[in-house]
């Protein structure tokens, strides 16, 4: 391949009436134990049972190799192309598609002047080809699986880091194993326990554009049924969510995947906003969430200026003529008080009135704490 380097995970069995594979010309090897394939730029290494055997790059094994690579990346490919990227004519091209289906790997045919192969979907998983910087990838992936909060996923998660690092070449599996035992995952919020199946059908009905009837526990322990639209999932915060139309509010809503007990396609389809965000849409619909004090405060800076100072959830930017104005909403002055102290532009308090006393209690606290400051430096 046009890769450095690439790993190929072997099943444990390719197929019970298949003993052994032609490596070379007049050498096999038992392929009930096989692991791992390692190409580098200069040679291939099959690592199996008895022995292990080297061969350069330009070797058939190489190409029957590259040619199931090719055959994972894309749905389907014709025969010219696969040909001309293996560097090989029809004849031999065929008779490496024959080689794969011995091993009892299923690619399908499709004859005629445009035929085509393929992997036929839901076989069981061939020899998984990696480069180095797709089991990087592979492997952070599983890291952040495991603190995903879903009910399952953290057990499965480490198992699964276990077995790439083991049947990855000494030095990537070496490097894959000090990245699992140092890097840490600073996810804020709680991880609340998610069930990967209610995840897996809404993101299916999400992809389907399907509505789907829910039962959903609310934080105040009310259950309701309704029907749902699920335009996309975000994660924020420790939690999953799902975002999308609730037809029993007729609205947009956002819903905690933890507290869903069930989803079940109603055989009815919605159209998907144009360009819709779902982690966007979460921030805002966090951000209208009733709460006890309304804000309103004049901004005397411009709105990218305030976006990139202000995070998502103190409220809603309005750009004016000359200022910007931030609508929010708050249980806490006190906290409100400090958000606004720490930005760099001026700013005007317009509602409420109490957020005003907030932030002369704190201009005076700070005072206070600046001067015991420089007292204690002249004494």
């Amino acid at each position: 391949t046009a890769a450095d380097s690439v790993a190929v995970v072997m099943p444990n069995r390719i197929t019970p009436s298949t003993t052994s594979v032609s490596v070379a010309s007049g050498i096999t090897e038992d392929t009930t134990m096989t692991r791992i394939s390692y190409c580098s730029a200069s040679k291939l290494t099959l690592i199996g049972r008895r022995r292990a055997y080297t061969g350069p790059m330009d070797s058939p094994t190489t190409r029957v190799l590259s040619l199931l690579e090719l055959l994972q990346g894309q749905a389907q490919l014709n025969g010219t192309e696969l040909a001309s990227r293996l560097g090989v004519d029809g004849r031999t091209l065929r008779r490496y598609i024959a080689r794969l289906q011995a091993l009892g790997i299923p690619v399908q045919a499709e004859r005629g002047r445009y035929g085509a192969y393929r992997l036929q979907p839901g076989s069981r998983l061939p020899p998984l080809m990696f480069t180095d910087q797709e089991a990087l990838a592979a492997s952070i992936g599983l890291l952040f699986a495991a603190h995903a909060g879903l009910d399952g996923a953290t057990a499965g998660a480490r198992s699964a880091q276990g077995k790439l690092e083991r049947v990855m070449p000494q030095a990537l599996g070496a490097r894959l194993r000090a990245l699992s035992q140092t890097l840490q995952l600073d996810l804020d919020g709680p991880n609340a326990g998610t069930p990967g199946v209610v995840l897996l059908d809404l993101g299916l009905s999400a992809h389907l554009r399907e509505r789907v009837a829910m039962h959903y526990d609310a934080a105040n322990g009310a259950s309701t049924e309704r029907a749902f639209d699920c335009f996309g999932l975000a994660w924020r915060g420790g939690h999953w969510y799902a975002v999308g139309h609730c037809h029993l509010r007729a609205a947009l809503r956002s819903f905690r995947v933890d507290r869903i007990r069930s989803v079940t396609p109603v055989g009815q389809n919605f159209l998907l906003p144009v360009d819709f965000d779902a982690v966007r849409q979460l921030v805002l619909g966090l951000a209208r969430i009733p709460r006890t004090h309304r804000v309103v405060v004049r901004l005397h800076t411009d709105i990218a200026t305030a976006r990139r100072e202000l995070f998502d959830t103190i409220g809603l930017l309005a750009p004016a003529a000359d200022h910007v104005l931030l609508h929010g909403q708050t249980d806490d002055l006190p906290w409100y008080a400090r958000q606004l102290a720490r930005l760099p532009f001026d700013f005007a308090v317009i509602d409420p009135p109490p957020l005003r006393e907030a932030l002369q209690a704190l201009a005076a606290r700070l005072a206070r704490l600046a001067g015991a400051a420089a007292g204690a430096r002249s004494g």
